[in-house]
């Protein structure tokens, strides 16, 4: 979708102009980049070994089914000829910086997400350029000037449909909802791309009618709430194109994890070892992405019988490795094994998060599904 340049800006009198900036296949691409050999080729930043895990996927390798937080095994095994690299934190957030002086350049207010994500809230830009459109424009043609990689954009007059419109036309794309038609904009978007709606949330959906935003927004808030609780009230004003959250740029995150749902229910403490390495393996990455650090791992674990069991461990200062946090993860399994059950879901979370340095944001809670 493209814009109407100014005539759409006046539209907007009153509104919030926001953008939501997200890089193209951010770690895979800084990859390419440093090494032209790979350009063109299936990439996976991750490890290749048998519990390795895909952290990162280029657009080619994307093609043949290859995503973040797959097995490296299944990766491998969909795209035969992809290349594995090893992830180089140092570099990816050497490249974010470079990228949040350049959406400083244009607003204070922006809100990271991660290292390769963030909202910014261009109502009133330093620079007095008045289009959002324009800024967006401005802001990847700088990116790919001093990065030499590619970002995609999303502006419109929310957070909800600026991350939507990000989206739309990737990679490299631009994508803008102006103010009027973010509700017909939603209508046809599949289910699946509201933010929050995971493979399962999705088929219960289908399960209830619910393909597409349209459908959704047929549903009243009585109905939506019996079915989906405290969701409900989310799913009620997304449908409609309306989110009131304004960009942080002070948030704190809260903690970051994720966990993972088996296909079988696993008891033998060899196969919950194991597991544990996988969950580590993508968390990890999860905290690196987010550029966390904090002191209290906590294990979560799902009984067969759905009963919720969880235990947490706190260190004296915040953990700075993934060695560290394998470790206290890794504890954290054998103080309660051998289980009393089965379980069919176990998960680790990293919380009582530290910032950095104090003017670097963060993200709001965050716990990731694996599955």
């Amino acid at each position: 979708m493209e814009d109407k340049g100014s005539e759409g800006e006046k539209e907007a009198d009153g509104l919030r102009k926001i953008i939501h900036v997200d890089m193209d296949a951010f770690f895979a691409s800084v990859e390419q980049r440093d090494n032209p050999e790979l350009r063109g080729k299936p990439v996976a930043v991750g490890g290749s070994s048998g519990r390795g895990v895909v952290a990162a996927a280029s657009y080619e390798a994307r093609k043949f089914g290859v995503r973040s937080a797959m097995p490296s095994v299944t990766a491998k095994r969909l795209c035969p000829d992809l290349v594995f690299c090893k992830s180089r934190f140092d570099v990816y957030r050497e490249v974010s910086q470079q990228i949040r002086a350049i959406f400083r350049h244009h607003t204070d207010l922006v809100e990271p997400l991660s290292l390769d994500e963030a909202y910014l809230d261009v109502t009133e830009d330093k620079l007095g350029i008045g289009s959002a459109t324009r800024i967006a424009e401005l802001i990847r043609q700088e990116i790919r000037a001093k990065t030499r990689l590619t970002a995609s954009a999303g502006v419109s007059y929310n957070k909800f449909l600026a991350k939507i419109a990000s989206d739309q036309n990737k990679p490299d794309g631009l994508c803008v909802i102006r103010p009027g038609d973010g509700a017909s904009f939603v209508a046809d978007l599949p289910i699946r791309r509201f933010h929050g709606v995971g493979p399962k949330g999705a088929e219960k959906m289908a399960r209830l009618g619910i393909e597409t935003g349209g459908d959704l927004a047929t549903r009243d808030i009585e109905w939506l709430r019996a079915h989906f609780g405290s969701f409900a009230d989310y799913l009620y004003r997304a449908a409609r194109g309306i989110d009131l959250r304004p960009v942080r740029s002070s948030r704190i995150r809260k903690s970051v994890g994720g966990e993972r749902t088996f296909s079988r229910d696993l008891s033998s403490g060899s196969e919950l070892r194991e597991t544990m390495e996988d969950i580590i393996d993508i968390v990890w990455g999860y905290i690196e992405r987010a550029e966390a650090r904090g002191r209290t791992v906590t294990l979560k674990m799902k009984y067969t019988d759905f009963q919720i069991f969880s235990r947490a461990r706190t260190v004296d200062r915040p953990i700075a490795s993934k060695e560290e946090f394998a470790g206290v993860g890794r504890a954290l399994l054998e103080e309660v094994l051998p289980l009393p059950m089965p379980i069919r879901l176990m998960g680790l979370t990293l919380s009582k998060l530290e910032r950095d340095t104090p003017d670097e944001p963060r993200r709001p809670d965050a716990q990731l599904s694996l599955l």
